[in-house]
């Protein structure tokens, strides 16, 4: 019977355990914005700082980066976005950031499937270069940020230590974007008349 009442007790608290996952050294973590008439979604790893020195030794300046720990950090537009000042098509993206001391070279390459350091630059689709701030305050782990703006305008902020960097975007087409509100407008208010009159 204390054989059996210990086996039981063993089970359980095997069970209990079993339900826990260690910390991981670089959570995933995935940011989702509502940006005109679709969303944009972006997944990647946070590495923390630790008390390393990150950019310019963890980060080499003039290496290609994957934005992120583990596998490449993925960024999706469900519609045609001014990404910086270049005309991006909605898909999905592998994002890679090229540091430097007073710029990045954001990326976005058609592999967005790659695990750890694998990148191949013959798959880079677009690129812009935006200018690196310095933050008063420091950022433990990294961080992936979608911060609207207004309607039609928003940031991709990235922070990692003491720095930051911040790629604009706006719709593709803002005239048609509000042709196409418009249009969706008028189609449920004639829906409510319908139902009005039911």
């Amino acid at each position: 019977m204390k054989r059996l009442l210990i086996t039981a007790l063993f089970a359980i608290s095997v069970s209990a355990y079993s339900q826990w996952t260690l910390p991981a050294a670089s959570p995933r973590a995935t940011v989702e914005q509502q940006f005109s008439m679709s969303k944009i979604t972006v997944d990647y790893g946070r590495p923390g700082v630790k008390g390393r020195k990150v950019f310019g030794d963890l980060v080499p300046y003039g290496k290609v980066w994957r934005a992120g720990a583990n596998s490449s950090t993925k960024i999706e537009f469900r519609q045609s976005i001014n990404f910086g000042g270049v005309t991006v098509p909605a898909g999905k993206y592998g994002l890679y950031i090229l540091p430097n001391e007073k710029d990045w070279k954001i990326i976005l390459n058609s592999d967005s499937q790659s695990w750890g350091t694998a990148y191949d630059a013959s798959k880079d689709l677009y690129s812009v270069v935006v200018p690196v701030q310095k933050m008063a305050d420091r950022q433990e782990f990294f961080e992936i940020a979608l911060q609207p703006l207004d309607d039609n305008a928003i940031d991709l902020v990235f922070k990692w230590d003491n720095v930051k960097a911040v790629v604009p975007m706006k719709t593709g087409n803002p005239e048609n974007v509000a042709k196409i509100v418009d249009k969706l407008k008028e189609i449920r208010e004639l829906e409510r008349s319908a139902a009005a009159k039911k």
